[in-house]
C-alpha cells in the first residue's frame, strides 16, 4: 500500500518505537523564542547538561518586543524573558535573529525567510502555530516547555503517529477572498476539533495554484482545527521560493529528494474532506472562537448553547445581524497568519489613494525586518501612512498582547491574526478574524464591507 506525504517523513525520522506506540523522533530544526525557552534551558543548566545540537537550534525575538520603540522594554517581565533569551544564546552558542537585526522577526516568518524551513524536514518550535512549516511539506509542529528541554538536551523527542486526514480543495477563488477565506470556512463548518488525532494534508488544484505564502496561512492555522500538524506536498512552486535563500546552500543535491515527497496514488486516509472554493466568500469571525464564524453575506446564527450565549455577551453582538453591523474601531494587519510581503501588498491596494475612517485606529506590523525593509523598497510604508495607518516595527504585536499593542476593552478589532479568544489582543478586546483584505477595507470604511466590490 503507498504511503501518504505525512507517513513518509515521519517514518524516515523514527528512531525507535513500535507504530501505535510513542516513538522517538530525530528532530532536524529547534525554533525557539524568549517566552517559552527559559525553563528549558535552566533545566539544562540543573541537570549539567549540554545542548545537543546548537548548530540545529536558532532563536527570534518576536512575542515581547515593542513595535514602536524597540530597545524601550518597559514591562519587566517583558525584558527579563528578552535578556535571558540573549544571554542563553551566547552561553551555549545558539545563533539568534537579535533585536533590531536585519533577520529578527515572528518566528515561522524567519524559518521560511531564512531558508532554515525546508521539505522533509522534523520542525519543532515552543509555540503552537509551528504548523505553518507544513506548507514546505515538512513535520513542524509545537512543544511545551518540558519539550523543548527534551529537544535541547537529545535533539529527539517521542510523539504517537497521528491518523490521516486529506482536505482536497478544488475550484478557483473568486476575487476578493483569499487562502484565509479557505482556513476559517473550513473550521467554521466543521469546528475546531475536526483535526483532532489527525494530521492535516491539504492538496487539490486549489493548493497547488498558491503562492508559498498563502500556503503558510493555510498551515498557520491548522493547530485551531484542532490538528497538530498541517502539511503540503512541496511542488515548484516550493524549490523556487527555497532556492537561494541563506541557509539553503544544500538546495542542489536536496531537491532531487524534495521531489520524491508526495502522496502516493494508492495511499488511503483515514478521513478525507472535499472543499469546492468556486462560490466562497469572504469570511468574518462574530465569536470567540475560530469556529464562530460567517460568510459575508450570512447572518449570525441563533444561540444554541451557553457557549454561544458567553460569546454574544462578551462581543456585544446579536443573533441575526450582520458582519457590516459590527462597529469597528481598531484595524491589525499583522501576525505570523497574515503579516508577509504578499499580504501587505494586497492590503495596500485597497489603501492607496484613501485615508483611514475617523473612527478607526489602524497599524500595520510587518511580520518580520527582512518584510519591513521589502516593503519600504516598493514605498508601502508610505502608501499606508499616508492613509493614516500607523507603520510599526516587526514582531508578534497586537495578536496576543503581550507587548504595549492591545485592543482596548469593549473595541471591535478587524484582525488577520488567527485567534479571537477572550481578552486575547486585551483586556475585554473583541477580535474578528479576517483576511487582510477585507482588514485594509473596514479600516477605510469604518465597518466591513464586501471586499469582492472593492477588490479589482
Amino acid at each position: 500500500m503507498g504511503k501518504t506525504l505525512f507517513d513518509k517523513v515521519w517514518n524516515k525520522h523514527v528512531l525507535t518505537g513500535k507504530e501505535g506506540d510513542p516513538q522517538l523522533l530525530y528532530i532536524d530544526l529547534h525554533l525557539i523564542h524568549e517566552v517559552t525557552s527559559p525553563q528549558a534551558f535552566e533545566g539544562l543548566r540543573l541537570q549539567n547538561r549540554k545542548l545537543r545540537r546548537p548548530d540545529l537550534t536558532y532563536a527570534t525575538l518576536d512575542h515581547n518586543v515593542p513595535t514602536v520603540d524597540i530597545f524601550n522594554i518597559k514591562d519587566e517581565i517583558a525584558n527579563k524573558q528578552i535578556t535571558t533569551l540573549q544571554k542563553n544564546a551566547t552561553e551555549f552558542d545558539v545563533h539568534i535573529f537579535d533585536m533590531g537585526s536585519d533577520e529578527q522577526g515572528i518566528v515561522h516568518m524567519v524559518g521560511p525567510e531564512t531558508g532554515l524551513t525546508q521539505p522533509g524536514k522534523t520542525i519543532v518550535c515552543g509555540d503552537s502555530h509551528t504548523a505553518t512549516h507544513g506548507a514546505f511539506g515538512a513535520i513542524a509542529f509545537g512543544i511545551g516547555t518540558s519539550e523543548v528541554e527534551h529537544v535541547f538536551a537529545t535533539q529527539t523527542l517521542w510523539q504517537t503517529k497521528p491518523k490521516n486526514l486529506k482536505i482536497d480543495v478544488t475550484g478557483q477563488l473568486p476575487t476578493g477572498v483569499y487562502a484565509k477565506d479557505i482556513i476559517l470556512y473550513l473550521i467554521n463548518q466543521y469546528g475546531v476539533d475536526f483535526g483532532t488525532g489527525y494530521a492535516l494534508e491539504f492538496s487539490g488544484e486549489t493548493i497547488s495554484s498558491l503562492s508559498m505564502e498563502a500556503r503558510m496561512t493555510i498551515c498557520n492555522m491548522a493547530i485551531e482545527a484542532g490538528a497538530k500538524y498541517g502539511m503540503m506536498a512541496p511542488d515548484e512552486t516550493t524549490f523556487e521560493y527555497v532556492q537561494g535563500r541563506p541557509y539553503a546552500t544544500n538546495y542542489k543535491y536536496a531537491v532531487d529528494e524534495w521531489r520524491e515527497l508526495y502522496t502516493d496514488k494508492d495511499a488511503e486516509f483515514d478521513k478525507v474532506i472535499q472543499l469546492d472554493v468556486s462560490d466562497l466568500e469572504p469570511q468574518v469571525t462574530w465569536g470567540t472562537s475560530p469556529e464562530m464564524g460567517v460568510s459575508f453575506n450570512t447572518p449570525f446564527p441563533e444561540i444554541e448553547d451557553v457557549n454561544d450565549e458567553r460569546a454574544y455577551n462578551y462581543m456585544g453582538l446579536e443573533p441575526g445581524q450582520k458582519a457590516e453591523d459590527i462597529e469597528l474601531g481598531y484595524v491589525f494587519l499583522g501576525s505570523c497568519t497574515n503579516a508577509r510581503l504578499s499580504d501587505l501588498i494586497e492590503a495596500s491596494h485597497i489603501v492607496e489613494g484613501n485615508q483611514v475612517h475617523p473612527n478607526i485606529t489602524a497599524i500595520v506590523v510587518p511580520g518580520s525586518r527582512t518584510v519591513k525593509i521589502e516593503a519600504e523598497k516598493l514605498g508601502l510604508d508610505k502608501v499606508f501612512k499616508n492613509a493614516g495607518f500607523e507603520w510599526r516595527e516587526p514582531g508578534c504585536s497586537m495578536c496576543l498582547g503581550m507587548n504595549p499593542d492591545q485592543v482596548p476593552d469593549g473595541v471591535h478589532c478587524a484582525s488577520t491574526s488567527n485567534r479571537n479568544f477572550e481578552g486575547r489582543q486585551g483586556k475585554g478586546a473583541r477580535t474578528h478574524l479576517v483576511s487582510p483584505a477585507m482588514a485594509a477595507a473596514a479600516a477605510i470604511n469604518g465597518r466591513f464591507v464586501d471586499v469582492r466590490k472593492v477588490v479589482v
